[in-house]
């Protein structure tokens, strides 16, 4: 079974009578290993389900809006859309992909900092009103073009300020002029918006200073006149339950201080990775390798393996699915296939790269493996953070192939909650 990529059509094959994600994995590695041995990605839309679950049942009071930037597979539009997500798009292709697949426009989010024109008047023509703005110059694209807009303003933190060296948002101090200039052009602002990234390490204080900064916003945006009650506290969900506690546990007390129920101030997030990055899983094999004598002193003395290092060559690398490594992003190291490694047996220091033999193409630079052989299949997991166009026109292949595939349980658990798939899901069908 094959899913097709950016078409209106997919294949789902439905794991019953015992059978696991891991045999869907294993039948297109044997599918793989008569042909060419082409890369392939397996999604499993039950985990997009099971991370909605675990988002609703720890953080009910945040209305997911998915960053369409973090993952534009249309399967997964599709599933999200379904389960009533609202979408954060950042360009007119975004906002297209979403529209047809039902999201009306109040659910959807026009974010990017610097606007295209023709991207102002698409939202305006689709009736798309809400709006990221974060400066004067935008704030005056915005009012031309688009006069029935409503904005959230961008607000600077200092958790992202820290990550970041390039000026994101505005600050508290600029926030006053901004609201003014906005009434004085006539266009509506309705809430703010700002961005904690996942690498902070003190989300008590960051959500402090960030929830403190937006309470002022909303004040002096009601002395202006406006209707402020929308609060977007933006992305920064890795996909891990322990992560999403903790942030909830920063949260929740500041939201119950500075925007309670009662306020009527509707509050949303975006969590991008938290719902996509486990749902991916990609294959690839292993097309040659080389043995050098390299010494890490780092390793401690049974790890050495006598100085010997490997470097395996695999046919996908940060040309084609691992771009995201070209960003500064950390691959994690892969599992190998039928591989149950004992805890006698030897493990070497070995380096993976992509078949372009170009110095950048390496994908993990360190790692502790068993010794692989050419022919060998690698499997990476979390690999969902991305769209799908991104494993098809950068892959060394002419198309990765994408298998959808989704338990009954899941399936089931899906149906339970309101996804039909005669009805919001009409694209899939069921395979068994």
């Amino acid at each position: 079974m094959k899913g097709l990529v950016d078409k209106p059509s997919y294949n789902i094959e439905l794991q019953e009578g015992g059978v696991t994600l891991e045999d869907v994995i294993d039948g297109h590695i044997c599918e793989q290993t008569l042909v060419d041995k082409s890369a392939f990605v397996v999604g499993n839309l039950g985990a997009l389900m099971r991370q909605h679950t675990c988002w609703q049942s720890i953080v009910p009071q945040l209305q997911p809006y998915f960053p369409v930037k973090c993952n534009s597979s249309p399967a997964v539009i599709e599933v999200l859309a379904s389960l009533g997500l609202g979408f954060v798009c950042a360009n007119k292709a975004e906002v297209s992909l979403v529209l047809e697949h039902g999201v009306p426009p109040e659910s959807i989010i026009l974010s990017s900092v610097f606007k295209q024109l023709a991207h102002i008047k698409h939202a305006a023509k689709n009736n798309i009103q809400h709006l990221v703005c974060e400066n004067e110059a935008e704030l005056s694209k915005i009012a031309r073009l688009h006069p029935n807009a409503k904005l959230l303003l961008q607000l600077t933190t200092e958790a992202h300020a820290a990550e970041t060296s390039m000026a994101f948002g505005f600050s508290l101090k600029s926030c006053r002029h901004l609201l003014e200039k906005a009434k004085e052009l006539g266009v509506q602002v309705v809430g703010a918006t700002f961005h904690i990234p996942s690498s902070c390490q003190d989300l008590q204080q960051a959500y402090t200073h960030a929830l403190s900064d937006a309470r002022c916003v909303f004040d002096m945006g009601v002395d202006l006149g406006f209707n402020m009650h929308i609060l977007d506290i933006g992305g920064g969900f890795t996909g891990s339950e322990f992560q999403l506690k903790q942030v909830e546990s920063a949260v929740r007390p500041l939201l119950d201080a500075y925007f309670p129920q009662l306020s009527g101030v509707q509050v949303l997030a975006q969590p991008g990775s938290f719902y996509v990055a486990s749902a991916f899983t990609l294959a690839v094999n292993v097309i040659g390798k080389k043995v050098v004598t390299h010494h890490w002193d780092t390793l401690s003395h049974d790890e050495k393996s006598d100085g010997t290092e490997f470097l395996y060559y695999m046919n996908e690398g940060v040309y084609g699915p691992f771009s995201r490594k070209l960003l500064g992003n950390t691959i994690a190291a892969p599992s190998v296939h039928k591989h149950a490694l004992c805890t006698d047996e030897a493990v070497y220091p070995s380096s993976l790269w992509g078949p372009s033999l170009d110095q950048l193409d390496q994908v993990v630079e360190r790692c502790l493996l068993p010794e692989l052989s050419v022919g060998d299949w690698l499997l990476f997991s979390n690999m969902g953070v991305c769209g799908l166009e991104e494993f098809n026109c950068l892959s060394t292949s002419s198309q990765l192939p994408v298998y959808y595939t989704i338990s009954a349980s899941d399936w089931y658990e899906m149906q339970e909650a309101g996804v039909a798939l005669d009805s919001a899901m009409k694209n899939f069908s069921i395979l068994q």
